[in-house]
């Protein structure tokens, strides 16, 4: 449930090249310069053929994502911290979640990098339980059922602040959890869709240490008690409605409140004063509480800017231990700053803006010849388990008031989506390396929840149509001036308003830029008036949150749209059910809402839930871009397959020569 920045400039997470090289930041292959020779080369010696052998050591060098370095580490965000940059490229690496998914390009439930074996449901679908495979902590202490139970009893006393939190769904659903030896066995409410619940339920929890069960500084392990409490012991008083909330009420639950705020702090987010400037950033890897990890890795450097040096974690349970020495993620402000460095060998993975493309891709999975300045490089389009949009907000008071009213209207919605030409952008913009978006379900990889319906576009560019819409409703068209509502009662808003709206994109690459003037430039021939401006992708998402009140943002485009990580299985309560903290623009629908039940508490297959989606426009849909057109060092391995849920692993990365 990750919102993701184009890197592609992605959002869909600097240090200038200049700096970069200061600092020696070359590539390095067992502490020496890389090999420059591909995977499996053979040079002619005395007639016989020498092959490429695995090095032990080296360091690679990622590239983040421009203008998008990680800012959060405590694995425990709310949605102005959900990002890949921050979760699947971060804490991953560090905080192993419970379940780990993506097998090769499919996005699906991989048991041999799973901290928990199997689930097993029974007693008609009401009772879940599972097993953990022998991991450690590298303090030394074993990951327990407790540790599952700790990130259980904070997620029920702070969920409304949870990224992943949906009414209805976890911890809601959950009636009570127990632990035996290496087992956890969690009793629900109410039956539950099994393959719902383990893709979006369990793949929610990542078990934390009791080193983090503290609410202050210097304090011993399990000093609070959180940790070893039983989620029954967490009790708190629940207010429904318009303006919901959690109150603790045992000593457990505030005691998991105080944890909760203290972990926040050292995180760099004061829950107290949320516009408050994150001043932690350079404490990270110096931090004794983030050096307690489960995953292969542990940080050995981080600065403000964003550049994350990683080390092996020598204590890692997992199947695969690492090669490398270090693993270092290097941020950049601009696309041209990547590219830069790519052209000069400083990464070792990287990505090539779209600007840059030399050749057309065949299709989307297919590439074209590599850009000739990257000869060193092997291309390979990375694709996201996810869709590509940015939302309306509904609850807006832009435009003198009725930017929200204006959003709610269907006609509306239609015509501005009937406006943004999505093929001709897969073609002219992107080289045919993106796929349009038509609904709430990816069509990429392929898989058997998309539907024949939700993959047809229902509605192609067609500026007449866009009018007509507009005109039948009440509007006076102006193409290239701004309309205004002549007949209220039509219009569904005072007459003599205006449509004239403010987007803030962030930019990862110049052809970001082209695509959201090439659409103002569309909606203007509808006499829609949209104004463009910028902002970083961080500050993006922390603007685009959802409100109830003094809710001035109108569009927010963080330039990548939602990745289904960790609600891998695409059923929509996150995105789009009324009240869900990730459902940014605040849409609200009944019939979505039913529909969405249906599928996650019965056996409901999506199909009816997204073709009424891709119909009644929660948001803006756009091109689903390849989240990197990915450039890697030819002696570089294991880097590809790429996990479509944006995931990386550096443990499988290894150097030849």
């Amino acid at each position: 449930m990750s919102r993701i920045d184009k890197g592609r400039g992605l959002l869909r997470t600097g240090v200038a090249v200049v700096a970069a090289g200061s600092l020696g930041l070359g590539v390095t292959a067992a502490g020496s310069a890389a090999a420059s020779a591909p995977a499996g080369a053979s040079h002619a010696r005395r007639g016989h053929a020498v092959r490429a052998h695995k090095v032990q050591g080296g360091t690679a060098y990622f590239a983040e994502q421009a203008g998008a370095p990680p800012n959060y580490i405590f694995p425990f965000e709310g949605g102005q911290f959900d990002s890949i940059n921050n979760v699947s490229q971060f804490q991953y690496l560090m905080y192993r979640p419970l379940y780990w998914f993506g097998k090769g390009t499919s996005p699906q439930l991989n048991p041999a990098l799973s901290i928990a074996k199997q689930p097993v449901y029974s007693h008609g679908n009401t009772v879940v339980s599972f097993a953990l495979n022998h991991y450690k902590w590298s303090d030394g202490e074993t990951v327990t059922p407790q540790d599952v139970v700790f990130f259980m009893n904070m997620l029920k006393v702070e969920k409304l602040v949870y990224d992943a939190y949906s009414a209805g769904s976890i911890p809601d659903d959950i009636k009570s959890i127990t632990t035996t030896g290496d087992s956890v066995t969690i009793d629900l409410t109410g039956p539950v869709n099994p393959y719902w619940f383990t893709e979006n339920e369990l793949g929610q929890i990542t078990p934390m240490p009791m080193a983090w069960d503290v609410t202050g500084t210097g304090q011993k392990r399990g000093s609070a008690s959180c940790g070893t409490a039983s989620y029954q012991a967490v009790v708190v008083k629940t207010v429904s409605g318009a303006s919901p909330s959690d109150t603790p009420v045992s000593a457990a639950a505030k005691s998991c409140a105080a944890v909760y705020t203290f972990m926040s702090k050292e995180s760099g987010y004061d829950p107290t004063n949320p516009k408050a400037p994150n001043n932690a950033l350079s404490t990270y890897a110096t931090n004794p509480l983030w050096q307690v990890v489960d995953g292969p890795w542990h940080l050995a450097s981080f600065t403000s800017t964003g550049y994350v040096a990683m080390k092996p974690n020598p204590d890692y349970s997992g199947p695969v231990k690492p090669t490398l020495a270090e693993f270092v993620e290097l941020p950049y402000t601009s696309a041209s700053s990547e590219f830069n460095a790519l052209v000069a060998g400083k990464v070792s993975v990287g990505f090539l803006p779209p600007e840059d493309v030399t050749a057309t891709a065949p299709s989307p999975t297919t590439p074209g010849a590599n850009n000739p300045r990257l000869s060193n490089f092997k291309i390979a389009p990375w694709y996201p388990w996810g869709i590509n949009y940015f939302p309306y907000n509904f609850n807006s008071t832009g435009d003198g008031g009725q930017a929200g009213k204006i959003f709610r209207q269907l006609y509306f919605r239609e015509a501005f989506q009937t406006l943004v030409d999505q093929p001709l952008y897969i073609k002219k913009l992107f080289h045919n390396y993106a796929v349009p978006t038509y609904g709430p379900v990816p069509v990429l990889p392929k898989n058997s929840f998309a539907t024949s319906f939700e993959e047809t576009n229902h509605f192609p560019y067609n500026v007449k149509k866009a009018i007509s819409l507009l005109k039948t409703n009440g509007w006076k068209v102006v193409p290239g001036g701004v309309d205004s509502c002549q007949d209220a009662a039509k219009c569904g808003v005072p007459k003599g308003t205006k449509l004239q709206f403010t987007i803030q994109y962030s930019v990862p690459t110049a052809t970001q830029t082209d695509e959201m003037e090439a659409q103002a430039a569309s909606w203007a021939q509808a006499g829609i008036k949209v104004s463009l401006t910028t902002a970083t992708f961080n500050t993006v998402i922390a603007n685009a949150t959802a409100c109830a009140t003094g809710c001035s943002w109108e569009m927010e485009d963080w330039a990548g749209g939602w990745t289904y990580s960790p609600d891998y299985y695409p059923s929509g309560e996150v995105l789009f059910k009324t009240g869900a903290v990730s459902n940014y623009g605040s849409y609200s629908n009944a019939e979505n809402d039913k529909l969405v039940d249906q599928t996650d508490f019965g056996t409901a297959t999506l199909a009816q839930w997204e073709n009424f989606l891709a119909t009644n426009l929660p948001v803006v849909f756009q091109p689903e871009e390849a989240f990197y057109i990915t450039e890697v060092q030819k002696n570089l391995h294991g880097v590809t397959p790429q996990n479509p849920l944006l995931s990386i692993n550096p443990e499988n990365w290894y150097f030849t020569k």
